[in-house]
């Protein structure tokens, strides 16, 4: 065990006590979520928010799986959204990164000064609907709700930033021995690259995990919603019934949960990916931080 002296065991009892507090901060306002969504509201209407319940209630998530078979079809959804495409994003993303790393392409530097551009300029709104509604007839396809996510330009730089960091001596050996860019792309560059695969992995994950904007503008089929845009149009429904009640029309809001069912959803949207976060935790901070010097 390593002598440490007094100016060090202070350091180290600083800096434990400091991520303690950076823990019980990020951690609280998750306690809160899950704590009221368990609560009922003329609880959090008469007590507020707090950290433990004072009667645990499940009218929430009761009135969240009232409809069992639409929630679990959304769940399917966007699990099948999310593997397909995070895989493909991955592939693209990773291609045109080597591209761009690779000095003995003729036109590394225009490919790379194209993702750049992208990053600043993008074709709007109109134009990306106009591609895939009337010249990729996408709409009301499962395709709608991954394909316009394909490669995520600053994705694409991030790993472009750890690729260029591998010695290119290593694809020399490899095309000396006969490989063709193929098997040097797949057999040798993928392997090397899983750090910055799982980080980059992982953000595409979390982002069609999370995304409800390709279905409100692509789809209309109820069998394709995924599940945030289930969840945020039970919320625009639960906001409508509340500025009907504070109108006076006669609707009877005790059957109907405000406050708690909001924080239900948050649940329900968030529990799956915390559950996934820490098994790539690991490679994250590597995969962000190699390549970092010559990117």
């Amino acid at each position: 065990m390593p002598i440490r002296n007094r100016a060090q065991q202070w350091f180290h009892g600083i800096n434990i006590t400091f991520f303690i507090l950076i823990s019980i901060v990020t951690v609280i306002p998750l306690i809160y979520v899950l704590s009221v969504s368990v609560s009922s509201d003329s609880d959090i209407a008469h007590y507020g928010y707090s950290l433990i319940p004072k009667h645990i209630s499940g009218m929430a998530y009761t009135y969240l799986v009232q409809t069992p078979k639409q929630l679990i079809n959304a769940y399917v959804i966007t699990m099948i959204v999310t593997v397909l495409g995070t895989v493909l994003s991955l592939v693209l993303t990773t291609s045109v990164a080597y591209v761009m790393t690779r000095k003995d392409y003729r036109y590394h530097r225009i490919t790379t000064f194209y993702v750049f551009f992208t990053m600043i300029f993008n074709g709007g709104l109109v134009p990306t609907y106009m591609v895939v509604t009337k010249i990729l007839h996408l709409q009301d396809t499962i395709f709608s709700l991954f394909l316009p996510y394909g490669v995520s330009a600053w994705f694409a730089m991030l790993m472009r930033g750890f690729l260029i960091s591998l010695p290119f001596e290593i694809i020399e050996s490899a095309k000396i021995d006969g490989a063709s860019e193929l098997r040097i792309f797949g057999g040798i560059i993928v392997p090397l690259s899983k750090p910055a695969l799982a980080t980059v992995g992982l953000f595409y994950a979390l982002g069609y995990w999370n995304d409800w904007w390709l279905a409100m503008l692509y789809i209309s089929d109820t069998n394709l919603v995924p599940l945030q845009y289930l969840l945020q149009s039970i919320m625009s429904n639960l906001e409508h019934l509340t500025s009907h009640m504070q109108a006076g029309l006669n609707i009877n809001m005790d059957q109907i949960p405000g406050e708690s069912a909001r924080m239900a959803i948050a649940v329900l949207a968030i529990g799956p990916m915390m559950f996934v976060f820490p098994f790539f935790q690991k490679y994250i901070v590597k995969g962000l931080t190699l390549g970092a010097v010559k990117g």
